[in-house]
C-alpha cells in the first residue's frame, strides 16, 4: 500500500522499514498538508490539478515553493499521486489506491468520537515472542499493533479494550516467524503496590494534553467561522490544517473507554470544534481552491469540499475496500508533541 508518511514519527520507538522520509519536527509536513489538501477537494471525483495549483495553495500554508514541489514529488512517488503532463503544464490527481484508502481513513477520522457503544469491559491482549535477531520484523508488528489500536502492556504483552475484529485478525495472520498468542480477558485488581491496570498501558495525561492544546487552538476560531469572517486562503489553510491535526486523534487515544477516563474527558469537545470548523469553512474554502486552480486553467468541476457527515457514511465517495495509506499514516502522530498545528 502507498503511504506517505513513516510510523516513527509518530511513535518514535517504532519503525516500518528501511526507507524512511525526513522526520517532522515541528507544525505540519509539506507532504502531510498536501495529501491533506488535495484529498479533501478531489478524493470523490479525483479530479486533476495544476501542480502549479497546488503549490499555490501550499504557499498560502507557509511552504516554500521548493518545499512544495518536493512534497509533490514524494507523493508521487509513493504512490498517492499521478501525474499528466499539458504541453508544459504538469497535472496531479490522487491514484485510484490513494483514493479509496483515504475515503476510508476519512470516514476513520470523521466517524470518532462518536461511537455509542457502551464497553463491555473485556481487553484483547496479543502476546507474542520473536527470535532476538528478528529487529525489522518486530518493529513491523509493533507498528500494526499500534495501528490497530493496542498498546503495550508490557514489551511482549499488547492491549486494546476493542473487540478481536477481521481487520486485527488479518493483519496478524500476515506475521511469519515466532510465536504470537490472542486473548480476551476481563483484568483482575490485585491488592499489590505492583498491580498495573491495562490502561496504564497508554499515557492517558499525555493524550489530554493533546486534546486540550488542540481545543484552545481552534475553539477561539468558531465564532469567526459561523460569522463567515474566515474567507478565502485563511479558509483554505484553517480547513487543511484542522483536518491535518485532527487525525491524529485516533491514534493517539482509540477510542479508549469513557468509564476509565478522567472525568470530563475532553474528547467530544474537541470532536465538535472539529466538526465546526471544517464544515463550517467548507464553502468559502472551496470557492478558494476552484478560484486558484481557475488561474492555471479552466477549474474541474470536481473540485468540491464535502463534511464531516459525508465523510463518515461515504456518501458520494469511492468504495474503499481497503484502509492501508490511512493505517499507515499513523507514522505522523506524535511527531507534533503539541497536537497543535
Amino acid at each position: 500500500m502507498v503511504s506517505p508518511y513513516e510510523i516513527e514519527e509518530i511513535f518514535p520507538d517504532v519503525a516500518t522499514g528501511s526507507v524512511r522520509l525526513p522526520r517532522r519536527q515541528t507544525g505540519p509536513s509539506p507532504q502531510g498538508l498536501a495529501m491533506t489538501l488535495v484529498a479533501d477537494y478531489t478524493v470523490a471525483t479525483r479530479a486533476w490539478l495544476p501542480s502549479a495549483a497546488i503549490v499555490a495553495l501550499l504557499g498560502e500554508s507557509g511552504v516554500t515553493t521548493a518545499g512544495a514541489r518536493t512534497a509533490i514529488s514524494r507523493l508521487a512517488r509513493r504512490g498517492v499521486l499521478e501525474s499528466h503532463r499539458d504541453g508544459r503544464n504538469s497535472h496531479y490527481r490522487l491514484t485510484t489506491a490513494a483514493a479509496s484508502d483515504l475515503s476510508a481513513g476519512g470516514a476513520w477520522i470523521a466517524s470518532f468520537g462518536t461511537r455509542p457503544d457502551p464497553w463491555d469491559e473485556w481487553w484483547t491482549l496479543v502476546a507474542f515472542s520473536l527470535p532476538q535477531e528478528a529487529n525489522t520484523q518486530r518493529r513491523l508488528l509493533r507498528g500494526q499493533l499500534r495501528w490497530l489500536g493496542f498498546a503495550p502492556l508490557y514489551d511482549g504483552l499488547w492491549v486494546s479494550p476493542d473487540v478481536l475484529n477481521p481487520t486485527v485478525k488479518d493483519r496478524l495472520l500476515a506475521v511469519s516467524g515466532g510465536a504470537i498468542s490472542v486473548f480476551r480477558a476481563t483484568h483482575v485488581e490485585m491488592p499489590i503496590a505492583t498491580n498495573r491496570n491495562p490502561i496504564e498501558a497508554w499515557d492517558v495525561a499525555a493524550i489530554a494534553r493533546h486534546y486540550e492544546a488542540f481545543i484552545g487552538h481552534w475553539e477561539p476560531l468558531l465564532p469567526r467561522v459561523r460569522d463567515g469572517a474566515v474567507t478565502g486562503a485563511a479558509a483554505v489553510r484553517a480547513r487543511t490544517e484542522i483536518m491535518d491535526t485532527y487525525r491524529r486523534f485516533p491514534i493517539r487515544d482509540p477510542q479508549l473507554p469513557v468509564q476509565l477516563m478522567p472525568g470530563d474527558w475532553p474528547r467530544a469537545r474537541a470532536r465538535a470544534a472539529f466538526a465546526g470548523v471544517y464544515d463550517g469553512l467548507a464553502e468559502p474554502a472551496q470557492d478558494h481552491v476552484r478560484a486558484v486552480v481557475a488561474r492555471f486553467g479552466d477549474p474541474h468541476p470536481g473540485i468540491r469540499a464535502h463534511t464531516t457527515a459525508e465523510l463518515a457514511t461515504g456518501s458520494g465517495y469511492a468504495p474503499a475496500p481497503a484502509t492501508g495509506l490511512f493505517l499507515e499514516t499513523m507514522d505522523d502522530v506524535l511527531a507534533d508533541p503539541s497536537g497543535t498545528t
